[in-house]
């Protein structure tokens, strides 16, 4: 069994590599985004108004590198920064931006189902149910579902109301900690 183990984690390494090399190659091939701004337009589509910092958090860039994206970004039309109460500037993405935003995912949908031509709909539905069940157990080792979602496809995530597996790790970790923090106070 250990030897199974441990080829079937080289396959599942193997699979990765290969499919995050065609993925980082999708922005380049669709814009002339990097992979971050690619990441920044999708996050910005599902949650426009973040600040330039939680971008930055979101997306895996330190404050000064996340300015500078968004600086990017919005000399070339697809952000623009709104100031809201106080200080608060919310980044929003542009029509183009959101223009932008959807033809990555297309170009990253189209990818992906490519992956998946070589298996059967019972064999798709069996790696999803695998796939879920392992999201969930990184969710648990990464604690950041905003940055592990950072390039989804929300709509396609959550079809016929099927529930997000990261979304639901996350929601689970809130109440326990919420259900922790009761204890605490009431303790």
């Amino acid at each position: 069994m250990h030897d199974d183990r441990e080829r079937v984690a080289n396959l599942l390494g193997a699979t990765a590599l290969a499919i995050t090399d065609d993925l980082l190659s999708a922005p380049a091939s669709a814009s002339r985004l990097s992979m971050s701004a690619a990441a920044a337009l999708i996050v910005l589509r599902a949650d426009p108004g973040v600040s330039v910092t939680e971008l930055g958090r979101r997306v895996g860039l330190t404050q000064s590198a996340a300015v500078r994206m968004v600086d990017g970004l919005e000399r070339d039309a697809l952000v623009e920064r709104r100031r809201t109460i106080g200080n608060w500037t919310g980044v929003h993405p542009t029509a183009k931006g959101r223009r932008t935003a959807g033809q990555l995912l297309t170009s990253r949908t189209s990818q992906l189902t490519g992956v998946l031509d070589g298996l059967g709909d019972t064999e798709i539905r069996q790696l999803g149910t695998l796939l879920a069940k392992l999201l969930d157990g990184l969710y648990q080792g990464s604690g950041s579902a905003d940055r592990m979602c950072r390039l989804c496809d929300r709509a396609a995530c959550t079809p016929d109301g099927v529930e997000c597996p990261v979304g639901a790790a996350d929601r689970a970790a809130a109440r326990a900690a919420a259900g922790d923090r009761a204890r605490t106070d009431h303790g």
